[in-house]
């Protein structure tokens, strides 16, 4: 599986993004997808995670409710809606994608990885 992350760029604080990530391959409905991102000298951290349907969604707590992680199994392609951005939210954010699971959380039950694309919010 290959994954590319497209639709990251510069917004305002308060602004909104959202973030494409399309997979190659047939496969695309049996992964479950995630969403990361990664700061400046921090950690790789959990953005937002879906299930194989879609029927299922976990959000880290801190974009609860700002945004949203969606896929489209017929377009192969998993998106993730960031509204009312703060500065905080600025990192480059990956994809990926998880076989074998329904759903996860967990950085090391993902499979593949995309290329990531940066997100800067500016104050």
């Amino acid at each position: 599986v290959q994954l590319q992350a497209s639709g990251g760029g510069l917004v305002q604080a308060g602004g909104s993004l959202r973030l494409s990530c399309a997979a190659s391959g047939r496969t695309f409905s049996s992964y479950a997808m995630g969403w990361f991102r990664q700061a400046p000298g921090k950690e790789r951290e959990f953005v937002a995670a879906i299930s194989w349907s879609g029927g299922t969604t976990y959000y880290a707590d801190s974009v609860k409710g700002r945004f949203t992680i969606s896929r489209d199994n017929a377009k192969n392609t998993v998106y993730l809606q960031m509204n009312s951005l703060k500065p905080e939210d600025t990192a480059v954010y990956y994809c990926a994608a998880s076989l074998g699971l329904p759903i996860t959380i967990q950085r090391g039950n993902y499979d593949y990885w995309g290329q990531g694309t940066q997100v800067t919010v500016s104050s």
